[in-house]
């Protein structure tokens, strides 16, 4: 963007310690949008002060922030859902800057692998097998303990990247490889767990009446890729005195499961320091629900 008198004069007042001013000077700047970012990076570039530094890069921050909030939104409005749109959309919280090409390369070539070995007499079993087994054992993809020092775990990108990540972030991957090689598996919502089930090709969660528990055929452990009956879910539920209520079994639509990664990221910025970060990705959580 090319620099203006007004711009300069709101760069001069970037360090006044007056708040009231320096907010003023902020919403002023924040009004030009994201064309006046290379303008700021190249005042941080020639400024020797850090806490001016500080306060640029917060501005910078900011600017990223609410364009990544109406691209969040703008997704949550929008007829379909794409799950690794809404996963990579959370990837630019703390890395604005993405190119989203080689993610997409990344699943592709997974995806390829799985396809080669994939043919229309497996069933549906064999098909999570051979998935599972690119996954988990040629491509090594890992789950790591939750660890909310580490937000790396769950950003898409990182995880493929890595090849670990949380038993979110890694169900994520795995749902979305099932809807590329359409896979008719999705992440449930069994307590405490971190399953993929795999229903019948025929099954629609908007239009079936049923319980949807009659309708899964088994589960794959997102965290190992691992393979478990219906009487295998059966006994943990029993065993934790749990009920069988519908909603555990049912799909999780991807905007709920995006407002999850953003709920465990969220526990990633404990310090006094980063509560600012928090709070955003509450206010995004927030949004989700709205």
């Amino acid at each position: 963007m090319q620099e203006t008198k007004e711009l300069n004069a709101l760069f001069t007042l970037i360090d006044d310690p007056d708040e009231e001013v320096y907010t003023s000077v902020t919403d002023r700047i924040l009004d030009y949008g994201k064309p006046i970012i290379p303008n700021l990076e190249h005042l941080w570039e020639n400024t020797p002060n850090e806490d001016i530094q500080e306060r640029i890069e917060m501005i910078i921050h900011r600017l990223h922030f609410r364009d990544l909030s109406e691209d969040l939104m703008a997704w949550k409005d929008s007829p379909y859902h794409d799950l690794l749109l809404g996963a990579l959309l959370v990837c630019k919280y703390q890395y604005p800057d993405l190119q989203t090409a080689p993610c997409i390369q990344d699943l592709e070539k997974i995806k390829r692998n799985v396809w080669l070995e994939l043919n229309q007499y497996l069933t549906p079993l064999e098909q999570a097998n051979v998935l599972s087994s690119i996954v988990y054992n040629y491509y090594q993809l890992k789950a790591v303990e939750p660890d909310h020092t580490q937000p790396d775990a769950f950003f898409l990108h990182k995880v493929l990247e890595t090849k670990k990540g949380s038993a979110l972030c890694n169900g994520i991957l795995y749902q979305i490889l099932c809807e590329q090689l359409d896979i008719s598996a999705r992440l449930v919502s069994i307590p405490r767990q971190c399953l993929i089930a795999f229903f019948h090709h025929d099954y629609d969660d908007v239009t079936d009446a049923g319980h949807p528990q009659e309708r899964i055929q088994f589960y794959v452990d997102a965290q190992t890729g691992q393979a478990y009956s219906i009487q295998d879910v059966e006994n943990y539920l029993k065993r934790l005195a749990l009920p069988h209520l519908p909603e555990y079994f049912r799909p999780i639509p991807a905007v709920q499961l995006v407002q999850r990664l953003l709920e465990e990221l969220t526990l990633c910025f404990e310090r006094p320091d980063h509560w600012y970060k928090k709070e955003e990705l509450t206010l995004l959580v927030q949004r989700l629900k709205d």
